[in-house]
């Protein structure tokens, strides 16, 4: 009886998480509608959503940088709000992409709404995209793109799938 009790005492006390993959999806389709440009570092101002970016460390092809002139998302900004939408909540935060990793947990099975996250490593990541089954993914991809869907072997540099 007593270990009874402890297990509802402490499962009573848990956070309860929402299953929101789908939702995740479907908030992902919704952006996609809309043609957000993309916008390097858009979407990392104090509240996520598409915003001016920066022209720090850009690389794009695009001369001169025009981030800090364009209103939009990266692929992190781009996740950010949809994870945002779908919690209630700024889940993943301004950083970037290795920040967000780090929320993350890997999962071997990906569901739709799952992140999947390309680099050289955890701790060296360059592009996220939202998963959407099939080997496809929703992304920000590049300076002169809106957000869209493409193949997962698209970019290279495969790290992995994860879950908030």
């Amino acid at each position: 009886m007593a270990v009874m009790l402890v297990l509802l005492g402490a499962t009573a006390s848990a956070p309860l998480v929402r299953y929101v993959l789908p939702e995740i999806v479907a908030i992902a389709y919704e952006i996609q509608e809309r043609e957000i440009v993309y916008s390097w570092g858009g979407g990392h101002a104090e509240r996520p959503g598409p915003s001016k970016g920066t022209c720090l460390g850009y690389a794009g092809k695009i001369k001169p940088c025009p981030a800090a002139r364009t209103r939009g998302l990266d692929c992190s900004g781009f996740t950010r709000w949809v994870y945002a939408l779908a919690h209630g909540a700024d889940v993943l935060g301004p950083g970037n992409t290795d920040d967000h990793l780090r929320k993350m947990r890997r999962v071997g099975s990906p569901l739709p709404g799952d992140l999947v996250y390309f680099g050289k490593n955890r701790k060296k990541t360059r592009h996220v995209g939202i998963y959407l089954g099939g080997g496809r993914m929703m992304n920000a991809p590049e300076t002169g793109a809106v957000v869209r869907v493409d193949d997962i072997d698209r970019v290279k540099g495969f790290l992995g799938f994860y879950r908030y």
